[in-house]
């Protein structure tokens, strides 16, 4: 029922009508001409005035289509990629601004209240305090997950090393990051898709894999930035399309090296473990600059 309704709303819409009432003058108008000719009959003033409205009539939809939007499916990704990240941003800041100082003044309190309570009341009041402690630093990890500051002042290796640390230091996953350059001098949208498609990817690990094993490699080269990240765990069948899958994370990492015109590969079977390799192609202005040989490799 609810596919008729669009349907029947997508028949007797504005556009529409308006591209059937061309298509039918147009039509109108060359068949009439084509009679015309057959019989060798001058054209009559009705049948130019249609011709007129017809011609008027394209040009207006050639209009219309000039404003509107065509994107690119690369200049799409790149649009929702900047959207969502504005979005974490601004949620980010709403933590840290509302509810990272409320939980804050709650300490505050709470300590306040410690000093002039009973004995007994004493401990309720330290297990408060140490819910809230949690709270702030859950807190804390969201808000640092949702925008990384620190890519800008550390930068990516560093990042993600503090990522690794902060997301694996409870689990059994042995892990190693490998950059045998240094990756002081990649561009910020190539360092956050980098960054995000390594954080869905340990995400993915951490849910799903049960992986003994992790290495992850970051390496220059003179067309782009390489990521590989591969684990030892459980695998699984890929998708022909993760979106129609419901296996967002994965559509959203496509996406990210779409956006940036590069490419993502995925390899992973039952019980032979994951591979992901991503190329991040340099922008055309660093493009040359990244030709050159780098003179602070390690």
């Amino acid at each position: 029922m609810l596919s008729c309704v669009k349907l029947r709303r997508r028949w007797y819409s504005r556009p529409a009508l308006s591209r059937r009432l061309t298509t039918l003058s147009c039509a109108g108008s060359l068949g009439a001409n084509l009679w015309y000719w057959e019989q060798s009959l001058a054209l009559p003033g009705e049948l130019l005035v249609l011709q007129l409205a017809s011609l008027v009539a394209v040009f207006w939809q050639l209009h219309q289509h000039g404003k509107s939007i065509s994107l690119l499916p690369e200049e799409l990704a790149q649009r929702m990629l900047k959207v969502q990240e504005h979005e974490r941003q601004h949620l980010s800041r709403e933590l840290h601004d509302d509810i990272g100082q409320l939980l804050t003044a709650a300490k505050l309190q709470v300590d306040w209240l410690q000093r002039r309570v009973n004995d007994e009341l004493k401990p309720h009041c330290k297990g408060l305090r140490s819910t809230l402690d949690q709270s702030l630093n859950t807190v804390r990890d969201v808000t640092t997950l949702l925008n990384p500051r620190q890519l800008l002042s550390l930068g990516l290796e560093a990042s993600l090393r503090a990522h690794l640390l902060r997301t694996l230091q409870n689990s059994p996953v042995r892990w190693t990051l490998h950059c045998p350059q240094r990756l002081d001098s990649v561009p910020a949208p190539i360092s956050m898709a980098a960054f995000r498609i390594t954080q869905e990817a340990i995400t993915n690990l951490l849910r799903h894999a049960a992986a003994d094993n992790l290495r992850i490699e970051l390496r220059r080269s003179s067309d782009g930035l390489l990521l590989s990240i591969e684990d030892d765990g459980h695998g699984f069948t890929p998708a022909s399309n993760p979106a129609d899958a419901g296996q967002r994370g994965l559509a959203g990492m496509f996406e990210r090296a779409l956006a940036l015109h590069g490419s993502l590969e995925l390899d992973s079977q039952p019980g032979h473990g994951t591979r992901i390799q991503a190329r991040l192609p340099w922008p055309p202005r660093t493009h040359e600059r990244a030709r050159s040989p780098a003179t602070h490799d390690l």
